[in-house]
């Protein structure tokens, strides 16, 4: 993409309605634009960025054995009254009537939807196990919206939801999705942390929050330091075997947000190995049983023939929040640092003097190779100084920049560096493009 055809409204002056890092950030790199409290138009930059992480989600979800649909945002309430939440949900809900006053909703969440297409197509136990997720916007009307896409009252979200016909048999589906959440996070380029979570009126120990660690975070988290080293599960994870190994051993060591903190337990934990600091909630996962299920009529018949609701798991990713997640564990004085894998671009291919004839061909045949790669390129080809070339890519956050001057073009030599650690190196051509992994 050429900068001079793109849409990127950067701000120079910090707007002063936004509190946190990421909203001040997404607003002046141009990847936002408020439309009203607590909603947004995700502009160019941002909407590349949210669809990348939807992608990961997408890829972990499909490889974990879920099944994508798409639900609609628009709800029917007597969905709600058939499970018994419609009059209690509470005022966050956004109740709407259409022109033949049948009552509507639209959808903070999607349990009675699913639900419904559960109990409308499957009888028997052998059509199990199930897990159908969906990734669709949201609408909770929050009484304070604030911090962005932090706490929005429209959000994107992957929801999934599990079907199983015993407790047993949906334990195996939330240890599937506890090992999916861990690759996920890890792709992104997060650690996220598993924190053992309420599971409501249910009950048991099935629920956790998935917290990424943020100096801006909203909760006090406490953890032993060493579940920051765990090895991620690798991509030739065996979803169908046993994966509570796996969830076993990341939750032996103590992890817990600011609710379920337990001064004893953590005090027992050496000093040196004792982790406390602020996090964001990027994830929860829970199993709640026939909660939805027996009051909707969602049943499968046993292998004895013996009809019985079936139990469910959720299963929840904030994809736009994780958006704000990500820049506020991620970025320094100058702007956003984007890991690679949610880069709106990779590479910042930045032209120092357009219209010098060197230039411009080195900046076209460095541009064209990295397409012909599928890496993702932004070629900055305006007439602006130098300064803010770099001050744009810099805010902006793209992995490399790769810079193509005159002066160290007429020697054959550009110029890369590495967005996250300032590094910078001159190399030929051919070097820049090896390393970017445009060339064998």
């Amino acid at each position: 993409m050429r900068l001079s055809r793109y849409f990127l409204p950067i701000l120079k002056e910090t707007p002063a309605e936004a509190e946190i890092v990421s909203h001040r950030l997404m607003l002046r790199a141009g990847m936002i634009r408020q439309q009203a409290a607590g909603i947004y138009t995700w502009l160019p930059l941002g909407l590349r960025v949210l669809d990348k992480i939807a992608d990961i989600v997408r890829e972990e979800q499909n490889r974990s054995g879920a099944t994508e649909l798409l639900m609609p945002t628009i709800q029917s309430a007597q969905l709600w009254r058939d499970s018994g939440r419609y009059d209690d949900y509470g005022q966050e809900m956004l109740r709407i009537t259409d022109r033949l006053d049948r009552e509507m909703l639209y959808g903070p969440t999607a349990e009675e939807v699913v639900t419904d297409v559960f109990r409308s197509f499957v009888r028997s136990y052998k059509d199990l196990p199930l897990n159908l997720y969906n990734i669709q916007w949201k609408f909770r009307d929050e009484r304070r919206p604030r911090f962005g896409v932090m706490r929005g009252r429209e959000f994107l979200m992957k929801d999934a939801y599990s079907f199983d016909v015993d407790q047993d048999r949906a334990r195996e589906a939330y240890y599937r999705m506890f090992v999916a959440y861990l690759r996920t996070y890890a792709r992104m380029g997060l650690t996220a942390i598993p924190m053992r979570a309420d599971s409501g009126p249910i009950g048991g120990d099935m629920s956790h929050e998935f917290i990424i660690l943020a100096s801006t975070g909203e909760s006090q988290v406490f953890c032993h330091k060493d579940v920051l080293d765990l090895p991620i599960p690798p991509e030739t994870t065996d979803f169908r075997g046993d994966l509570k190994p796996i969830v076993d051993e990341w939750t032996r060591l103590y992890a817990a947000t600011e609710e379920k903190h337990d001064e004893a337990a953590f005090a027992a934990i050496p000093a040196d190995k004792q982790v406390s600091a602020r996090g964001i909630e990027v994830g929860h996962i829970f199993y709640f049983g026939t909660k939805y299920s027996e009051p909707m009529g969602a049943k499968v018949a046993g292998p004895d023939g013996v009809e019985r609701p079936v139990h469910m798991g959720s299963y929840g990713v904030g994809v736009s929040r994780l958006v704000g997640a990500i820049i506020e564990a991620s970025h320094d004085d100058a702007g956003i640092v984007w890991p690679d894998a949610v880069a709106p671009f990779l590479v910042g291919l930045i032209n120092m003097k357009p219209g010098d004839a060197a230039c411009d061909a080195a900046c076209a045949e460095i541009y064209a190779r990295l397409g012909a790669a599928k890496i993702d390129v932004l070629m900055d080809d305006t007439d602006t100084r130098a300064g803010a070339k770099f001050a744009t890519m810099d805010l902006i956050g793209l992995p490399w920049q790769l810079i193509v001057g005159p002066k160290s073009l007429a020697e054959g030599k550009v110029e890369l560096k590495r967005r996250a650690s300032g590094e910078r190196e001159v190399m030929t051509i051919a070097d820049a493009l090896v390393r970017l992994g445009a060339m064998a």
